[in-house]
């Protein structure tokens, strides 16, 4: 019996040493974890922030509840101006390679998720806990295949173009044409990062031109990759993707960024619907006749739905543009009751690269 009772005795005993084990071996790391958030006391503090955003925009939001606009009366816009607007959705980001298929058969994708998950959750302890205000998840800048999908784009940016209509919106993309156009992006970093990187021939043949940040071009989700973390009056730093392997892109965002438009974050009183009014605005206060503005799938579609005539059934309104993409087309304005009113020229939207 006795015998017995020890060889029962025996897993308990594992289990109580394994234990004791494991806990002398995460004490020493807990420590080093709680001195290195208190070293790094002002982005641990930035980090809590992040974290109260997210569920606050996750559970309060409105940025996805606004209403459709009213048809416009097309005999508002026999008097009217126009603007060039070209599309380019930024590559895939490190949210979009960790929760969605993508470009991957879904098997793959299922497989890969969970050490995906595990990659993506220690990625964004480390940034915490080395200090930097950087994040896998938050403001989720341009995986390595997004840049890639980047590169692409700005190698087809070098080529001559099949067509008239194509050489002449190479010509705007690239700041070689007749017909004045401006950079613009989203505040968010994975935009900012493509148009750096997409069109960075344009930045270094013209080292006085920026790109001009605007808030109005900010995602429409509730998701916290859709949250910008570069605070007011500062510029957009690098990720440590970009630092290690793309150094470059950090003088872009260092010096050729014009921040004076960026108020943070959106707030929780804005939706989609009040930042695609404030666009439309803001293009037509532009001296250039051209904007060529980075930003995100949803936005952009949104957009579509929002401007394009109510019978229309372009395929913009229903499928999302490819990561990379490029769509241009020309935006109308009015005057009615004093106030402007715009409406998208379909017959003028045009694929240029990519597509939906």
């Amino acid at each position: 019996m006795a015998v017995i009772g020890v060889i029962m005795a025996v897993p308990a005993l594992i289990s109580f040493y394994v234990l004791w084990v494991i806990s002398m071996l995460l004490r020493p790391l807990f420590i080093l974890s709680v001195g290195l958030l208190l070293w790094n006391f002002p982005s641990t503090v930035l980090k809590f922030k992040q974290v109260v955003n997210t569920l606050a925009y996750m559970f309060f939001t409105n940025d996805k509840k606004y209403k459709k606009l009213p048809e416009v009366d097309m005999e508002d816009f026999k008097k009217h101006e126009r603007k060039t607007i070209i599309f380019v959705r930024h590559g895939e980001s490190c949210w979009n390679d960790t929760f969605n298929a993508g470009e991957r058969k879904k098997v793959d994708f299922i497989k890969g998720f969970i050490p995906g998950l595990i990659l993506a959750a220690g990625t964004e302890v480390y940034l915490g806990l080395t200090g930097r205000v950087d994040s896998w998840f938050y403001d989720s800048p341009l995986s390595e295949y997004g840049i890639d999908q980047i590169e692409r784009l700005a190698k087809f940016l070098k080529k001559p173009g099949a067509t008239t209509s194509e050489q002449k919106d190479l010509a705007i993309l690239n700041g070689t044409s007749s017909t004045s156009s401006v950079l613009i992006s989203s505040n968010l970093r994975r935009a900012i990062s493509t148009v750096a990187i997409g069109f960075r021939s344009r930045l270094a043949q013209n080292p006085t031109q920026k790109i001009v940040i605007h808030p109005s071009l900010q995602e429409i989700s509730r998701n916290p990759d859709t949250l910008s973390i570069t605070p007011v009056g500062k510029q957009v730093e690098a990720s440590w993707i970009e630092k290690s392997n793309y150094p470059h892109v950090a003088g872009v965002l260092q010096e050729q960024c014009d921040m004076k438009y960026h108020i943070g974050n959106k707030s929780m009183s804005s939706n989609g619907g009040k930042r695609m009014a404030a666009f439309c605005d803001f293009a037509f206060t532009r001296d250039e006749a051209a904007l060529v503005c980075g930003g995100h799938s949803l936005w952009f579609r949104s957009f579509f739905r929002q401007y394009l005539p109510e019978a229309s059934k372009h395929t913009a309104k229903a499928k999302k543009m490819v990561n990379g993409g490029c769509v241009a087309f020309e935006l109308m304005r009015a005057v009615k009751g004093g106030k402007g009113v715009y409406i998208i020229d379909e017959s003028t939207i045009r694929v240029v690269y990519g597509g939906f």
